[in-house]
Parts: structure tokens; C-alpha cells; sequence
């Protein structure tokens, strides 16, 4: 998942980390001294001052920030002379640098050191905030001068980048309701403005019970998990105040886990109804009564557009287009999905039998019986194949992968010469290979914590664009391990170390960026994740295993064997990965299809499911209370089905260098890759930027081969 930049000024439906420039005369006399607003300075072009960062001047900064972009736009929306490209579009993307700069450090408090104090200037702001962006997407003189540069475009187009930021500011725009009536505009900012309340007290819900919900062990509790595990989890406990005991916390990075290996099946279930109960227990953070009410207002605010529903007004600017094609792809999956889930579970059922366990499947007992058909079919262990995926042996790996398709080198910078924001935080600097030439900066924030969201995420505190100079990028990846006991060595699942490299493919597309205006960051959420997809193929290429995969105590290579057992399984447990996923985004699409007219939340979920035909032995991926993707903002709302499409298009493309002469290191294909799929970013339309790559569409049947499902014939 990736927090992705968009301009401020040209207004995406929320408002992320943005990029910043040398500040204007005016505004370097308006600007207070409060540190969070400050132009960076230091090395690597400047750098944000993680160092002096404090929840007491957010509300002045954001409060300040906002003040100078208004008065920007007002600049530009009262302009006498006539609207042109450069005084308009060009104006508003130089517009909002010193607000970008407290957003970058607001996005820090909010998602990797969250406080109760925080917290309460967060619920403050966001209703400010809402108005704020609605006086820029109500501007009427704005969007009028907006409107005169896009219509003679239409009639002389500019050149192709230039083209496309004045296509995307305009349907922005159009999105956000500036065609509106007064009374309607003003109906929509109050509804944009309640979701923004709504939306930050979901998400604070969230973290509530993730941090209150923790369970806690004794010595004669631990059967089946790891020695580096329990360690883990005993510092944790001490941290939090209960030396001698072992926490597990309400995080997948340490539910995941415990679920997989504890023999302790009382257990599993409180630890397995602690994670799929957040924000569900019927207290004062129970998110259902938020949820119904965050869909009425969406179906109201799009409906004063005339659009039958959210999805219809979320998907036409996808890739997908409509709810329909996203519903048929999924609808495609679902049956081969569920089909192969049933497998699985008699497989598991029939272990469990042996074993003498007299139980029946439930969703705690999944992950528990699966490793052991993994065992008994594959003879693969999981936990042995761990003792080789070492975090920074796996970091190591990523740059080398880099290095081999994009000609980056990754080098640490001094320790305390580049401000963090954590001590767990550690940044290197990227450069061409060849050259020496300087890309940017990344940072890692590898370990879970209090305070932290749940999950794994990518971001950028500077993004790449030309329009004003050259500037380098600082992009960030931010992962949920359990940080283990002193001396320990990191050892991470496949599925983890897979993640890492998913989120290292946002990285990179950040990096390796080649556009001139701050809008074509921007993504189209069905395709952007499709980038990070592909890049976790080369977790399992030969060079990388061979290289980096290896011994955490003994330093021996993983053994041929091993290596045969994990590629053999490599379909192993697809249909659990498959349903879970597809469950929550089908959920996701079918709630924002129906009419939330008095909506009963959790019995939506259980009929929509039943309907489904949801295989009653495992969850939802996310379910509902807790779905931060689509209901504590709206960045996948009705899009969370776009990992789906992502994986056609990897799945696809992957099928390009396996038919390559060079494979996974090809060196034409891996320049391709570059030029057509990462490089343009939003510069260019990402269908046609595919079939420059691929020479012609994506097709579903490389889907359906990876995962082990059977082929539909048409």
C-alpha cells in the first residue's frame, strides 16, 4: 500500500505528503518561525527537520500553511490578464510548497508516531482542513480561468505533459463539483467536511484497539512458537510494564504468527478475535454507526452530480472505468478462488484428523493446519525457510534488484547528519550506478511500535519533477516487524519478506520518476499498484536466493533442496490469499453500490458474504470496522478491488521476462520496464503505457496460471 503526493493546490479528494521548492520572496516575509512550516536546509538538496518536529506547532503550521496557499490561489483566480497555461495551471502547481512541508510532518505524527495528543489536534484540524480544500475546489473564478485553458486545449492540445496536467486539474476539479449550483457547492463542502471528522475518528478507533487489546503469556503458554518469537515478545511485554510475561500484540505482524504456530488453540481464538474485532465491540470506538454514516454522505455528495452511486463518480477516471468491469473481474476470480479454499480446508481437516485433534476448521485453526499440509505435501516449514530471510540480508537484496533494473546504488548516509523522526529509522542515498549522479534519499522505518498504524506503506517527503529545476526525491518505506531482542537477528515469513519487496517497488517508482509537473505523481489507484506487484517477483529469482538468501547464524547458502520445496509450493495456500483479499474488496464494492437507507453494517457483511458463498473457515482480509483503506479516507474507497487489476497486468508482464532471453535480468525488457511502466508515472495514460511495454493488452489467463487456478476458455 502506498501514501501517494498530490499538489495541494490541485486538490485530490485527500490530501497526502507533497514535494516541496525554494519559497517565494512574498511568502519567505508572511512565513512565521514556527519550525514545522521552515524551509528545509542541510544537505541533499535540504531535508525535513525530523529533529524539531512537535505535536504543539502542528495546529499553527497547518493553520499558517493554509492562509499562504489560499492566498496563492487567490492570486491566481484574480489575475486580470487572460488565462493561459503558465498563469494558471503552472501558477497553482508552483502553489502550497509551505503547506506540502507540515503535511509531510503531519503524515509522520499520523501514521508512524501517533499520540493522544496528536490525536486531538488531528480531530481539530480535519474539519478545517475540509474547508480549506473546499474553497479552492468552489473557487468560481478558478475554475473558470481552468476552464478557458482546457477548452483551447481541446481545440490546439500542448504538448503531451502539459497536456495531461491541464486534462487531470480539470477533471479534478469537475470531480469535486465546481459545475455545482451555490446551494449545491455548499452542500457539498458540509458533507466533505463531516467526512473528514468521520474519517479521522475512524482511524482513531482503529489504533484505540489495536494498542488496548493485547494478550499477554505465560511461560507455559508459548508451544510452538520460535525461540527469536518469544524473545519478541517478552521484551514487548517489559516495554509495556509486564516484565516476565510475553505480549502479543493486535497487530498482523505478531497475530499472523502466533496464529501459525501456537499449539495453544483457546489461544489462537482470543488472540484471532482480538485483530478481526477492531472496531467492532460495541463500545464508544465500534466503528459501524460511522461506516453507515460515511456512505450516506458519500451517496449524497456524489448524488448531487447526478451519479446513481460512489463507485459510478470513484471509477470513471480508473482504469477499470466502471463498477461493472471491476465486479466482472473480481465475479472471474471469486469461484476458482473459493473452490480451491474447499481443498484446502480437507486437506486440513484430514491432518487435523490424523493428528487425533478432533476438531472441525474454524478461521483460528486456518493458518495453524495449513503449515502443516505445507509440511506434509511440500515438506516445506516455514519456520525453516525463515532462518534465511534475515531483514537486512533481504534490504541488501532489494538493492541489488534495484541496482540490476534501474542502475541504482544504495549507499547509508552518517549516522545523525540527516535528521529522523525515530531512532529505529535509518536513511541511505541513491545514485546512478554509473554516473554517481544523485537520485535522493530513502528512508526505512522498519519496526512496529505504539503509536505506529498497522500495515506496511510507502511515501515520498519530496517527489520528482522538472518544471522548476530538477529536485531529487525522498521516499520512505515504513513496515510493522517485530523489532526483536538485543542481538537478535530479524527473520521475516516469505509472505513478509514479499511485502517489503512490494513496498520497495513504490520506492522506486518514486525514484525513478521522470516528470515535469507535480500532478503527474499522481496515480491511477488500479495501476499504481501494479508496479509494486511486479517487483516482488524478484524475491524469488535465482540471483537474488542465491545471493542473499542465506543462514542467519551460520551464513550458509539456503539449500537447493529448500529453494525446490518453496518454488514447488509457490501455489500453496492461493486459495486463502485469493478469497480473503477478493472478500474485502467485493464487500468494499457492494457497499457502495447499495443503499445505505438505514444500512445495518456487521449484517451487511454476514448477508453479502452468505451470498458470496464465503467459505465460513476464514475472514475477510479487512473487515469492515476496521477497513482503513476505504473508511479513514477515501483512497481505495470502491478501489480496493484495483490490487486485482494490478496483479493481471504483473502477472502479464511477469510472462514477458520469463519469455525473455535474459529472464528476470533482461536487460532490453528491464529498460522497457522503466521507460513505459515506472518512469511516466501519471504523465501518460497507463493503458497506453502498457501496450507500449507489452505490445498489447493485459489478459487474465497469466493471472489464473500464476495462482494454480484453471484457465477460463472462452
Amino acid at each position: 500500500m502506498s501514501s501517494k503526493s498530490i499538489k495541494v493546490a490541485v486538490l485530490g479528494t485527500m490530501i497526502l505528503f507533497a514535494s516541496c521548492k525554494e519559497e517565494s520572496k512574498t511568502n519567505d516575509k508572511l512565513m512565521s518561525d514556527n519550525a514545522l512550516i521552515q524551509e528545509w536546509t542541510g544537505p541533499y538538496e535540504g531535508v525535513p527537520a525530523f529533529d524539531k518536529m512537535n505535536v504543539e506547532d502542528v495546529k499553527a503550521a497547518m493553520e499558517e500553511g493554509m492562509a499562504l496557499n489560499l492566498a496563492e490561489i487567490e492570486t491566481i483566480a484574480n489575475n486580470t490578464e487572460a488565462p493561459t497555461f503558465e498563469n494558471t495551471i503552472v501558477a497553482m502547481e508552483s502553489a502550497g510548497k509551505a503547506l506540502n512541508r507540515v503535511f509531510t510532518y503531519y503524515g509522520i505524527m499520523s501514521a508512524n508516531t501517533s499520540s493522544p495528543e496528536f490525536r486531538a489536534v488531528q480531530t481539530e484540524l480535519a474539519p478545517k482542513l475540509s474547508e480549506f480544500r473546499s474553497k479552492i475546489s468552489q473557487n468560481e473564478k478558478l475554475f473558470q480561468r481552468i476552464k478557458v485553458v482546457y477548452d483551447a486545449s481541446q481545440k490546439t492540445p500542448l504538448e503531451p505533459q502539459a497536456q495531461r496536467v491541464v486534462d487531470l486539474t480539470y477533471k479534478s476539479f469537475e470531480m469535486n463539483g465546481a459545475n455545482l449550483d451555490a446551494e449545491k457547492k455548499k452542500r457539498y463542502a458540509a458533507i466533505n467536511k463531516e467526512l473528514s471528522t468521520l474519517y479521522t475518528k475512524f482511524s482513531n478507533n482503529v489504533l484505540h484497539d489495536e494498542e488496548n487489546y493485547v494478550t499477554y503469556l505465560t511461560k507455559d503458554q508459548l508451544g510452538g512458537l520460535s525461540d527469536g518469537f518469544i524473545k519478541s515478545a517478552a521484551k514487548i511485554a517489559t516495554d509495556k510494564g509486564e516484565a516476565g510475561k510475553y505480549a502479543i500484540t493486535n497487530t498482523r505482524s505478531s497475530m499472523d504468527p502466533f496464529l501459525t504456530y501456537s499449539t495453544n488453540r483457546e489461544l489462537r481464538k482470543q488472540v484471532w478475535e482480538n485483530y478481526y474485532s477492531r472496531g467492532d465491540n460495541g463500545d464508544e470506538y465500534d466503528n459501524n454507526i460511522l461506516i453507515a454514516e460515511i456512505l450516506k454522505l458519500r451517496k449524497e455528495r456524489v448524488g448531487l452530480m447526478d451519479y446513481d452511486n460512489y463507485a459510478e463518480w470513484r471509477l470513471q477516471d480508473r482504469m477499470a472505468k466502471t463498477p461493472d468491469n471491476a465486479m466482472e473481474l473480481m465475479l472471474k476470480v471469486w469461484p476458482a478462488a473459493t473452490a480451491r479454499v474447499k481443498e484446502e480446508v480437507a486437506d486440513m481437516q484430514t491432518v487435523a484428523n490424523e493428528l487425533g485433534d478432533n476438531i472441525t476448521i474454524e478461521p483460528r485453526d486456518y493458518r495453524y493446519y495449513a503449515e502443516k499440509v505445507r509440511k506434509k505435501k511440500y515438506d516445506l516449514d516455514s519456520d525453516e525457510v525463515k532462518q534465511y530471510l534475515q531483514l537486512d540480508k533481504l534490504t541488501d537484496a532489494m538493492f541489488f534488484t534495484a541496482g540490476e533494473l534501474f542502475n541504482y546504488k544504495f549507499t547509508p548516509v552518517e549516522e545523525r547528519s540527516v535528521p529522523v523522526f525515530h531512532a529505529d529509522v535509518k536513511v541511505w542515498e541513491v545514485t546512478d550506478k554509473d554516473s554517481g549522479k544523485h537520485i535522493g534519499l530513502w528512508y526505512l522505518d522498519p519496526y512496529a511500535r505504539e503509536g505506529k498504524r498497522s500495515g506496511a506503506w510507502a511515501t515520498t517527503y519530496r517527489s520528482s519533477d522538472s518544471f522548476e529545476g530538477e529536485k531529487n526525491v525522498l521516499a520512505s518505506n515504513n513496515s510493522n516487524f517485530v523489532k526483536p531482542a538485543p542481538g537478535e537477528a530479524v527473520l521475516v515469513s516469505w509472505d513478509d519478506a514479499t511485502t517489503f519487496f512490494h513496498e520497495f517497488g513504490h520506492a522506486l517508482h518514486f525514484f525513478s520518476a521522470d516528470v515535469k509537473y507535480p500532478t503527474l505523481n499522481g496515480g491511477v489507484r488500479d495501476y499504481t499498484e501494479f508496479q509494486s506487484q511486479l517487483l516482488e517477483r524478484w524475491l524469488s529469482t535465482d540471483k537474488v536466493i542465491n545471493q542473499f538468501l542465506v543462514h542467519y547464524k551460520t551464513g550458509e547458502p539456503i539449500p537447493a533442496s529448500l529453494v525446490e520445496k518453496i518454488k514447488k509450493a509457490s501455489t500453496f495456500n492461493q486459495g486463502f490469499g485469493t478469497t480473503e483479499y477478493l472478500a474485502s474488496a467485493l464487500i468494499d464494492m457492494k457497499l457502495h453500490l447499495a443503499d445505505p437507507t438505514n444500512i445495518d453494517i456487521d449484517k451487511f457483511e454476514r448477508e453479502t458474504l452468505d451470498e458470496l458463498g464465503m467459505p465460513k473457515e476464514l475472514p475477510m482480509r479487512h473487515r469492515t470496522p476496521h477497513f482503513g483503506h476505504v473508511f479513514s479516507g477515501e483512497g481505495y474507497a470502491t478501489a480496493y478491488y484495483g490490487y486485482m487489476w494490478a496483479d493481471v497486468l504483473t502477472s502479464d508482464a511477469s510472462e514477458a521476462f520469463r519469455e525473455a532471453e535474459g529472464g528476470f535480468y533482461d536487460k532490453e525488457v528491464a529498460d522497457k520496464l522503466v521507460k513505459y511502466l515506472f518512469a511516466p508515472r501519471n504523465a501518460m495514460d497507463p493503458a497506453e503505457a502498457y501496450r507500449k511495454f507489452r505490445g498489447r493488452d493485459a489478459k487474465i489467463e497469466a493471472l489464473m496460471r500464476d495462482r494454480g487456478f484453471p484457465v477460463p476458455q472462452d
